[in-house]
């Protein structure tokens, strides 16, 4: 099979799975205000999902770097078409509560990490290094199709339906996104030249190989810094739509249509404007237009206009991702690439929970608009500060990470470490 082909059912796979993933973070949070106004467990909400990324996505991401990643994101897919399919049973005999909402978005965001995790380390194994910016593009598009130009839609249209629908929807999703991935053969288990060392030595490799790269160190920091501070905001989202906005049900799964369209338009001209600005010019002036968006959204009270300015943000971030995610891809070495994901989300993604308590606390004590109105404010001040840090390695930066002491092999030396395995035939969040 070719190289095209390969990533053409990765990317069907991807968009299957994140149209699940749309459908339930468009239910989940409405599931969640039917049973509850109080911000501090909505956002509570938000937060559990993405505290598996802070728990386990070094873990994650060593397993993935001694398993086959096809079958890692085939099992993980399917465990979530069962975990989902039982939540839809359980809304059908109104036997939900908050707290249970809670279990199982901890159940699906720990599954979560092996899928995403072996997804990203599959990519550099179907296209070469020349094509990675135009492969993650095409992945953050199917990200924002499945989750947001189609998923969100689905899940605030069908819920107003009735409730177990979009759950019921979600399982299909991840259920078929896992027959997709039997279309790609091959082996796609990173190359090892002996025994697999122990989980521990793997971990420690992944910490030290980012520990000793400052440009790596920075971009960590950065991403996990906006994904902070961008959640903040975010886990309010449905509160803003249905409360300050007075959106319905069904309006709020429009309100997120918009949102992707955004997406779309971030995911196809980011490649485009790198060729024509420095990804230095590109990512900053991205960023900046996340805390524009989000600071105005804090003073606007017309749900399109609302509706626009989060087509603004998610344009914005997804043009971050998009340059963050190909140059994660050029720097690291692929044997490690698993391990070094795992240690850049239990960062990235370990701030998102910190965001969105930290959301709604301020919610509670001020109001949904003024952390809006925060989070514009610590986002435009990251711009800022992106700025002045990349100055420093824009050679690096622009040259897509071809420096040696950035793409060469791991330094260490331990047994089992292994060599970058041969292409066998060769995301979000803010800073995913």
């Amino acid at each position: 099979m070719t190289t095209d082909r390969r990533l053409t059912w990765l990317l069907g796979s991807s968009a299957l799975s994140n149209l699940g993933d749309g459908i339930g973070k468009v239910a989940f949070p409405l599931l969640g205000a039917s049973l509850t106004r109080d911000p501090l467990l909505i956002a509570g909400l938000s937060a559990t999902a993405f505290l598996p990324w802070l728990l386990f996505a070094l873990i994650s991401g060593a397993l993935v770097d001694r398993v086959d990643r096809r079958k890692a994101m085939l099992l993980a897919n399917t465990s979530r078409a069962i975990i989902v399919g039982a939540l839809a049973v359980l809304v059908l005999l109104d036997a939900t509560s908050i707290w249970l909402l809670y279990a199982m978005a901890l159940l699906i965001g720990t599954v979560e990490t092996i899928a995403d995790s072996a997804a990203q380390a599959l990519i550099p194994a179907v296209v070469d290094k020349a094509g990675l910016e135009s492969a993650n593009s095409k992945l953050q598009s199917a990200e924002i199709v499945g989750q947001t130009f189609l998923g969100g839609p689905l899940g605030g249209v069908t819920f107003a339906v009735f409730a177990a629908l979009p759950f019921l929807l979600n399982s299909a999703g991840f259920a078929i996104a896992a027959i997709l991935l039997l279309a790609i053969r091959g082996n796609y288990r990173p190359k090892t030249t002996g025994p697999a060392p122990k989980l521990r030595v793997q971990l420690a490799e992944g910490v030290s190989w980012v520990r000793k790269r400052p440009l790596m160190v920075q971009l960590v920091a950065f991403a996990a810094a906006l994904a902070l501070t961008s959640e903040l905001a975010q886990a309010l989202l449905v509160l803003y739509a249905l409360e300050d906005l007075g959106l319905t049900s069904a309006a709020f799964g429009v309100f997120a249509l918009v949102g992707g369209a955004g997406g779309l338009i971030g995911a196809a001209v980011a490649p485009r404007l790198t060729k024509l600005l420095s990804r230095r010019t590109v990512l900053t002036a991205a960023v900046a237009g996340c805390a524009v968006a989000f600071g105005v959204m804090g003073v606007v009270y017309e749900p399109v206009a609302g509706a626009l300015l989060f087509g603004v943000f998610a344009a914005s971030v997804v043009t971050v991702n998009v340059i963050i995610g190909a140059l994660r891809h050029a720097l690291i070495p692929e044997h490690l690439f698993g391990r070094v994901l795992g240690v850049w989300r239990t960062a990235v993604w370990g701030a998102i929970p910190l965001g969105a308590l930290l959301g709604g606390i301020l919610a509670a004590w001020l109001s949904t608009r003024a952390v809006f109105l925060i989070s514009g404010a610590l986002q435009l001040g990251l711009a800022g500060t992106l700025w002045v840090v990349l100055a420093r390695h824009e050679n690096s930066i622009e040259t897509l990470g071809e420096e040696p002491a950035l793409s060469g092999p791991s330094p260490s030396s331990s047994p089992g470490s292994g060599e970058s395995a041969p292409a066998p035939g060769e995301s979000a969040p803010a800073g995913a």
